[in-house]
């Protein structure tokens, strides 16, 4: 037996066997931070494709950059065609010994302001280094000395979310270069219309079940706990948004001829907003938390996240919280409602004398799988018809106009679907093992995260886990203007993808 043994050491070494090695961890910080600038190298060129999902050169480009991106690592990418939207699919691995992982990664970015970036362009990533609270910009060259983790790359979709999948990359590098199979195989789909809720997502998981099989979804998207520890979220909420129009006369009126006569739905549409929260913040309609409790062990499950509510407060600039949950993590397991837009008439320079004619309200809805989208958008239908209100869809009518005192016209639109992973199956342990192996103690693990994420497709369609790799510092600036990724995590991406490529998962 001990011949055998040896000479299977022998031809391993001699031919090059590829094998699996459970990595120390030693082996995983060193070897992560070795590959630390060639990989930033790279991702500063990806940064480089603007990436609005709504422009279809810019997606092209970006299919292809991930498809040279695939074959620099010798994977073959193929392109999925759904209702005329491009999907890259990828597979490295058919060992039917080993479980099959499906890794998720989003391409898109959202819209940009260019205005209002502290850079010449968002899509020209920028090294950044802090000087006494003030971003400072610094040559790319400094990635040839030590790098300080402090240092951040300032892009749209820095964090959001090509960051996290060039981390995943670079994991798989490393792997190659030692010679070393991932403990799974690995199937990869890369998504270019997240930003806009991956309208062909379901019909093209449903038309390539058997392309998609695997046993767990690893989502290489998402920020983390706020602590700005590495992060593992096991569910995020779903999303359902309202536009609501509250009309008053069919033309603006001027207010000192009308004023005292004509109404303004600027009051109207603040004395119905008034009554959808009490001052603590919680939703008063009826029925809208409905169906949500936890149990004991996620009591614990959110209790074990380290984190204060006083200190959140202090750190994002406010004092006291909404009444929704005893804490952070309890809170963003219920549904919420929020206003994220309100115009009516004119402000700042542009003001005028006048009684608005309108006013529009938007509205997003977080929601959970105890209270899906679609009951949610007929609660507050339901609730504004119940305040008088006549609803409509599009522009009313001079009929309409005549004969409802208060009119509103109401659409929605169903995003992605909330869904939950069980934290204590195979695909989560194997997770957790891999992450507590880079991180011993130091990492978050969350029931739910707050945001979005368009799992449901393949969760229902393939009845497997998805779980969530998270990667971006939580000051990240995500959607908005001077998004940014700090470079230690980017460091712990690819420690983490490295540590959960090499853990064994049986």
């Amino acid at each position: 037996m001990k011949h055998y043994i040896l000479t299977f050491i022998w031809l391993s070494l001699i031919i090059g066997f590829p094998s699996f090695a459970q990595m120390s961890k030693n082996e995983i910080l060193a070897l992560s931070e070795n590959q630390l600038p060639k990989s930033l190298k790279e991702y500063k060129e990806y940064l480089s494709f603007p990436n609005l999902p709504t422009v279809p050169e810019d997606m092209d480009a970006n299919v292809q950059w991930i498809l040279d991106a695939l074959e620099r690592r010798n994977i073959e990418g193929e392109i999925l065609v759904e209702n005329g939207i491009k999907h890259v699919f990828a597979q490295k691995g058919n060992n039917p010994e080993k479980k099959t992982i499906l890794v998720y990664f989003q391409v898109d970015g959202q819209p940009v302001d260019s205005t209002e970036w502290s850079q010449e362009s968002p899509w020209i990533p920028v090294l950044k280094e802090n000087e006494n609270g003030d971003w400072k910009e610094i040559d790319w060259e400094n990635l040839e000395r030590k790098i300080d983790p402090d240092w951040r790359v300032f892009a749209r979709s820095a964090s959001d979310s090509k960051g996290p999948g060039m981390t995943f990359f670079s994991a798989l590098d490393i792997l190659s270069e030692k010679g070393i199979e991932p403990s799974v195989n690995l199937k990869m789909i890369f998504d270019f219309q997240e930003e806009i809720s991956s309208p062909q997502l379901a019909s093209l998981v449903e038309k390539n079940k058997e392309t998609f099989e695997a046993d767990g979804i690893m989502i290489m998207d998402g920020t983390r706990h706020i602590s700005n520890l590495p992060t593992l979220a096991f569910g995020a909420r779903g999303i359902a948004t309202i536009t609501l129009k509250i009309y008053g006369a069919k033309n603006n009126l001027h207010s000192g001829q009308y004023g005292n006569f004509a109404p303004n739905p600027v009051f109207r549409t603040a004395q119905l907003l008034a009554k959808i929260k009490d001052e603590n913040g919680r939703v008063l309609i009826p029925g809208f938390y409905e169906g949500v409790v936890f149990t004991e062990e996620d009591l614990a499950v959110m209790a074990a996240v380290p984190e204060s509510n006083e200190e959140i407060g202090a750190k994002l600039g406010f004092k006291g919280m909404d009444q929704v949950g005893e804490s952070y993590q309890q809170a963003i397991q219920f549904p919420s409602l929020n206003i994220r837009g309100i115009s009516g008439a004119w402000v700042g320079n542009e003001v005028r004398t006048i009684i608005p004619n309108e006013v529009t309200v938007e509205i997003d809805m977080r929601t959970v799988k105890e209270a899906p989208g679609s009951r949610q958008v007929e609660l507050v239908r339901s609730f504004i018809e119940a305040e008088g209100y006549h609803l409509i869809e599009g522009e009313p009518t001079e009929e309409e106009r005549r004969q409802y005192e208060k009119l509103a016209s109401f659409s929605y639109r169903l995003g992605s679907q909330p869904f939950r992973a069980d934290l204590n199956s195979d695909f989560a342990q194997w997770l957790s093992s891999g992450m507590s192996r880079a991180f011993g103690n130091n990492y978050v693990k969350m029931r739910q995260t707050g945001g979005s994420q368009p799992m449901a497709p393949f969760i229902n369609v393939l009845g497997i886990p998805a779980v969530s790799v998270r990667v971006p510092n939580p000051d990240n600036n995500i959607h908005a203007p001077n998004e940014n990724l700090r470079l230690g995590n980017y460091l712990e991406g690819i420690q983490s993808c490295l540590s959960i490529l090499t853990q064994p998962f049986q």
